[in-house]
């Protein structure tokens, strides 16, 4: 799925992965779940791309469902994974994250999100072998010049990742358009958030990024504005 010119969606609202392209090559930011190997390369061809015009994975954290395609990338193209550090040893699988509150659950969302996860290897934990290390600040050399903001919360190693060259803040599960416990849509907190309270004060980083388009792991493509996105998950969790 095109969002925008040089951006682009891989999976769906249920968890998705996005690739930025220049004429480096491609950007992947989080890699979903194990059997989403086709969608991944899917759209590489319907972008005219392969798996060889991939110049880096970052994972904005070390959740399963985030990082399930990224060690399969790293054998067959020896791209870096990039992670930040506090989340490195649970994407190495050296760790486990401690179990969150669920929250408020519907059970009709709940069992089509793991209908969707576990037909495509969701309750598998593929840990990536070697990662290249992040602290927040940095902006890599590969495509769309991605721009590192450390937004702890969720998990203590979560990151957004700001492209200006697309327009763009790809946010993981800093935050969500589309609760994959309740189906509620638009922006609010994310599920399993370790430190709700730290979630939420992390936001404040975004504050400058004046980005149109925010990007979550789950949901649909948010375009009006990181401002806007932000004011709704905060009135959502004074709400709640």
């Amino acid at each position: 799925m095109q969002i925008a010119p040089s951006l682009h969606r891989a999976g769906n609202d249920l968890v998705a992965m996005y690739l930025i392209e220049d004429d480096r090559g491609v950007t992947v930011i989080d890699t979903g779940l194990p059997g989403q190997w086709s969608d991944l390369n899917d759209e590489l061809a319907d972008m005219g791309r392969s798996l060889s015009d991939i110049r880096g994975v970052i994972l904005t954290h070390g959740d399963s469902d985030h990082l399930g395609l990224a060690e399969r990338i790293r054998q067959e193209t020896g791209v870096p994974i990039y992670i930040h550090e506090a989340d490195a040893p649970q994407a190495r699988g050296e760790v486990k994250k401690k179990n969150p509150s669920w929250g408020r659950v519907k059970i009709g969302p709940l069992l089509s999100f793991l209908w969707f996860a576990g037909r495509r290897g969701g309750l598998r934990f593929n840990p990536v072998s070697e990662v290249e290390i992040l602290r927040g600040g940095e902006t890599l050399d590969l495509p769309g010049d991605p721009h590192i903001i450390h937004t702890p919360g969720h998990s203590p190693g979560s990151i957004a990742i700001l492209s200006s060259a697309v327009d763009a803040i790809f946010v993981g599960d800093a935050m969500t358009t589309r609760h994959v416990l309740t189906g509620t849509d638009g922006p609010q907190p994310a599920p399993f958030t370790l430190d709700e309270d730290q979630a939420l004060g992390s936001l404040d980083g975004w504050s400058d990024t004046k980005a149109r388009w925010v990007l979550p792991g789950h949901g649909h493509p948010w375009d009006q504005g990181v401002e806007q996105a932000v004011s709704q998950v905060r009135a959502r969790a004074a709400a709640t």
